[in-house]
């Protein structure tokens, strides 16, 4: 009861309308939902998927550096992380922000977050229940790709920020780096079944590996994915100076100085199969925006 009472009276000042308490967890309904938004909310409020998830998942070294130098600390900072899963960020990245309101679309893997110190919002992140313009961080970890629309996901996560205040977006996967074709794109289909020969974390079982690949929707067919067009055209208009950095997740920082790595072998000899040079930032696996809103 404390904590519920405690949650309604910081989030008060922050929303548009009002939500349900379910289980702890301030709930908005989503009328129009979509069978990406139900796969997401169904596989990451599995209690064992989302402890695997956050284990496996965005909790090494190299994610640590890249992030805390692209962020700077956030300590007693207002951050809204859209797209929050179990927690990774704040669990990866520690520190004592003011506020850590965590927005997702599964229960189970909120109430996980709560225990690493989020407030938790379970809305849809296409129509945020949030006022504009009161948050000084807002990130977006490996979030895009699961969702519809990447372009409103981005401007809803946007208009969240004060003057001065900063996007981070990162592990989404970049459009011109898998645009495969022919033999390298059933290739890439194939990966599930090296999921199933390794039986690692998340990709356990046959069941996981289903409802992974039904939330990946921007990820699982080849040509899909995030490009540099889309966070210039969303986020310049709305007032940010907007920095995009390719990389393979693999050298940390040095992404910042336009390092940005060299991708795992079976993955370049994917890409030769389809005609594209590895070694180019259109290469890159992901893409990092740090916009900053003027």
């Amino acid at each position: 009861m404390y904590t519920i009472t405690n949650n309604k009276l910081i989030l008060q000042p922050y929303l548009t309308k009002g939500g349900v308490w379910d289980d702890g967890i301030l709930t908005f309904s989503i009328p129009h939902s979509s069978p990406a938004m139900e796969a997401n909310s169904y596989y990451f409020n599995q209690e064992e998927w989302a402890k695997a998830y956050l284990q496996y998942c965005h909790q090494d070294e190299e994610f640590r550096s890249l992030w805390q130098a692209a962020m700077g600390s956030w300590d007693g900072k207002i951050v809204v992380d859209v797209g929050c899963g179990p927690g990774n960020l704040l669990a990866c990245l520690g520190g004592s922000p003011k506020l850590m309101i965590g927005v997702d679309i599964a229960k189970g893997s909120l109430k996980i977050a709560e225990k690493f110190g989020y407030v938790p919002i379970l809305a849809d992140a296409h129509n945020l229940p949030l006022v504009s313009g009161f948050a000084d961080i807002v990130t977006l970890n490996a979030t895009l790709h699961h969702c519809d629309d990447m372009g409103k996901v981005l401007a809803e996560a946007a208009r969240l920020l004060k003057p001065g205040g900063i996007l981070i977006s990162d592990r989404d996967q970049q459009l011109s780096s898998m645009n495969f074709k022919g033999i390298s794109a059933l290739l890439w289909r194939s990966r599930v079944w090296v999921w199933r020969l390794l039986r690692k974390g998340a990709h356990a079982s046959r069941e996981h590996q289903k409802r992974m690949l039904a939330t990946e929707i921007h990820v699982d067919k080849p040509g899909d994915g995030v490009f540099p067009e889309l966070y210039f055209h969303t986020l310049e208009p709305m007032g940010f100076s907007v920095n995009v950095y390719p990389h393979n997740n693999q050298v940390g920082a040095a992404v910042l100085q336009g390092n940005y790595g060299k991708a795992m072998w079976h993955w370049r000899f994917v890409q030769r199969l389809s005609g594209i040079n590895p070694y180019t930032p259109e290469a890159a696996m992901s893409l990092m925006c740090v916009a900053r809103k003027k």
